[in-house]
């Protein structure tokens, strides 16, 4: 597969604190192992994978498959490195926002997260995954599922527990968001067709890679 073979670039950034677990996870959904051995994130990282999306068709009924190149952008949790960190949130199309369910800080700053992605994210409604990390410490659990839960129904947005170590839910909560960035590009493809038709299919296949904001 040559460099360019691929239908959709999307952009997704991993965010939280510190010390969470967001380059275990993403290493987890790309190689599919795990790696004890990574330290913490200085500044920006990213992975990528190739991913196969099925979604509608040019005539806005039948399903196509759409080749879709992945960057998966790991961010510093640390407050030294917040504004280099915020300044990527505008090219993300979304957001695996995440916080070690060991850790009851973590959990509470999700609020903070999700105040500066309303501020600084290509719109205020922006595509988020709430992520529980780390669901294999049961014994060092510290953040309940019904707590979790009642904060994403609160943000209207959904929520996965994982673990890096074991793999459960790691892939689900990527194609979970990826899911939804999909259907936000294409509910604004349809709508800035005239009438409300579809994109030709060539227009389509050939879209620049842009930010959809249906907000």
């Amino acid at each position: 597969m040559v460099d360019w073979d691929y239908d959709y670039l999307i952009k997704l950034l991993a965010l939280g604190d510190s010390g969470v677990g967001k380059t275990t996870f993403l290493y987890r959904y790309t190689d599919s192992k795990f790696n004890r051995k990574f330290t913490t994130t200085v500044g920006i990282d990213f992975r990528e994978k190739r991913v196969v999306y099925t979604g509608t068709g040019a005539d806005g009924t039948s399903e196509r498959n759409f080749r879709v190149h992945l960057q998966l952008w790991d961010t510093a949790g640390q407050e030294r490195f917040r504004s280099l960190t915020t300044a990527f949130f505008r090219d993300a199309m979304g957001f695996l926002l995440m916080f070690d369910l060991t850790n009851q800080q973590s959990f509470l700053n999700v609020r903070n997260w999700m105040s500066q992605l309303q501020a600084n994210a290509y719109c205020d409604n922006p595509d988020v995954v709430l992520v529980g990390t780390k669901a294999d410490l049961k014994d060092t659990r510290n953040v309940n599922s019904r707590q979790a839960r009642e904060l994403a129904d609160r943000y209207g947005i959904p929520y996965l527990e994982t673990s890096a170590v074991t793999g459960v839910h790691v892939d689900s909560a990527v194609t979970t968001l990826l899911n939804l960035v999909m259907k936000r590009m294409e509910q604004s493809a349809y709508s800035s067709e005239p009438n409300g038709s579809p994109a030709a299919s060539n227009e389509v296949e050939e879209a620049p890679i842009r930010r959809w904001c249906s907000c």
